[in-house]
């Protein structure tokens, strides 16, 4: 077994990610030649400039979708895929240091992105750079492939599957260690509705992200109520101050805050737009799409109410209102829904669908993923385990899990790390962070990773 040089790579390899986590490659407007945005564009060329630096050979899409970096010879091609684009930093006074001006304090470095995906695509960088400068023989090509748009609709890896060479196998390192051999399936939706003359309510920044803020602000109409719901949401103020939830009043608009957390691991998190919809529902703010989150979702992320119980070995389904705003015009909320992999997609949508009908809401898909599953003899699985077990010495018990990885976008391919057990997935939350002693022995387990499975051993 090898250990990652620390003394030769370690700052090196903290200064590129930190390089990339001061990018803030959130989805954006397209423009010529950046189709999500100038700072997801930024993040690609930079970290093409670093791959570059470390004697890799590069290759950027004319388009902007997508880039790859490759080092090694052979016939085969062995994949590592990861993102670039980051969620949204959400509400700034949750962060102790600005979300994408990274610092580094406490053994630990602290930014967006830094867990989630850009510190773990560096690492098994120079896991690659370290086995090179050491004359590793490959006996295939190595190809670390950087998507664009992982947090929202996947065009970027969709596009390079389309147009570029599909590895035989590979891992993104985008989830936690050891191994996870199955994905729940991802359904995504948009509930749209009628709108309201008498209030405005918007919360929540991405699909995936349990919402950390949401507000209401109350909007004169001709009915002459104003005054007594100015009244009741003052009294939601002094109720939700008594539960002593944070919670700001300004005028006529209330806003509250939550906890944020990925929608596929909700336990810790809270969603401030299931809490708002509770509040104004008891204060008689009566509108279909709070009803319905109140009433369907209620402040669980496990849809009880709307399917019951519904779980298998990859866990029970959740479901999360991500996004939620509504206007004079309409309504609109944002739905993440995680189907354990046994469950059919026609049985959630069929419940769903029921459950909505009573509330005018209007369904339209807006993404899906198929759930994907790896036996845990499979080769891949057998290779993987036994490395993450000689440089730990645990036990690589494979695991399940609903989020969402690059794993999906082709065959042969798992999440294999990089938190490692016991550590906090800190993800789509304030404070994201990696921990510099785990940076250094999760390169050491993608070191050994690809020296096994580019030596014919794997």
């Amino acid at each position: 077994m090898q250990r990652f040089d620390q003394t030769k790579y370690k700052e090196p390899m903290i200064q590129d990610m930190i390089s990339l986590v001061e990018i803030p490659s959130v989805i954006d407007e397209a423009e010529e030649g950046a189709p999500f945005g100038v700072e997801i564009q930024n993040a690609l060329e930079k970290t093409l400039e670093i791959s570059k630096a470390l004697g890799f050979r590069t290759f950027i899409d004319p388009e902007g979708y997508y880039g790859y970096a490759e080092i090694g010879e052979g016939e085969g091609l062995f994949g590592i895929l990861g993102h670039l684009d980051v969620v949204p930093a959400g509400d700034p006074e949750q962060w102790e240091s600005p979300a994408f001006e990274p610092e580094v304090r406490d053994g630990k470095v602290y930014g967006r992105g830094t867990q989630d995906d850009k510190g773990p695509m560096i690492a098994a960088m120079y896991g690659a750079k370290q086995l090179s400068d050491q004359g590793h023989k490959f006996s295939k090509r190595v190809r670390f492939i950087f998507g664009t748009d992982e947090e929202t609709l996947w065009r970027g890896i969709e596009k390079y599957m389309e147009k570029e060479e599909v590895p035989d196998f590979g891992f993104t390192p985008d989830s936690v260690f050891p191994i996870i051999h199955g994905e729940k399936g991802l359904l995504q939706l948009y509930l749209r509705g009628q709108g309201s003359m008498d209030f405005e309510i918007s919360g929540g920044s991405s699909f995936n992200a349990l919402a950390d803020q949401a507000w209401v602000e109350l909007k004169k109409s001709p009915g002459g109520e104003y005054k007594s719901r100015l009244k009741s949401l003052e009294r939601v103020y002094n109720g939700l101050k008594k539960e002593n939830h944070q919670v700001k009043m300004e005028d006529h608009r209330l806003t509250l805050y939550g906890k944020s957390a990925h929608s596929a691991k909700p336990e810790g998190g809270l969603n401030a737009i299931n809490l708002l919809a509770k509040h104004l529902k008891d204060a008689e703010f009566n509108h279909s799409a709070l009803n319905f989150i109140e009433e369907k979702l209620e402040l669980s992320q496990y849809g009880e109410k709307l399917f019951g119980k519904m779980d298998d070995v990859s866990g029970p389904i959740t479901i999360n209102a991500g996004q939620i705003s509504i206007d004079k015009k309409a309504s609109e909320i944002a739905l993440d829904i995680r189907i354990p992999v046994t469950v059919e997609k026609s049985l959630v949508e069929e419940k769903l669908q029921e459950a909505v009908k009573a509330y005018g809401l209007n369904i339209t898909e807006h993404d899906f993923l198929e759930a994907i599953y790896l036996p845990k003899g499979h080769p891949l699985i057998q290779s993987l385990g036994e490395i993450y077990s000689k440089v730990t010495g645990e036990e690589a018990l494979p695991l399940t899990s609903g989020g969402a990885t690059y794993a999906r976008a082709m065959p042969n391919c798992v999440a294999f790390g990089s938190v490692l057990p016991g550590r906090d997935k800190t993800e789509h939350q304030p404070n994201e962070h990696i921990i510099l002693e785990d940076f250094m022995k999760v390169t050491t387990i993608y070191l050994n990773a690809i020296e096994k499975l580019t030596s014919g051993e794997g």
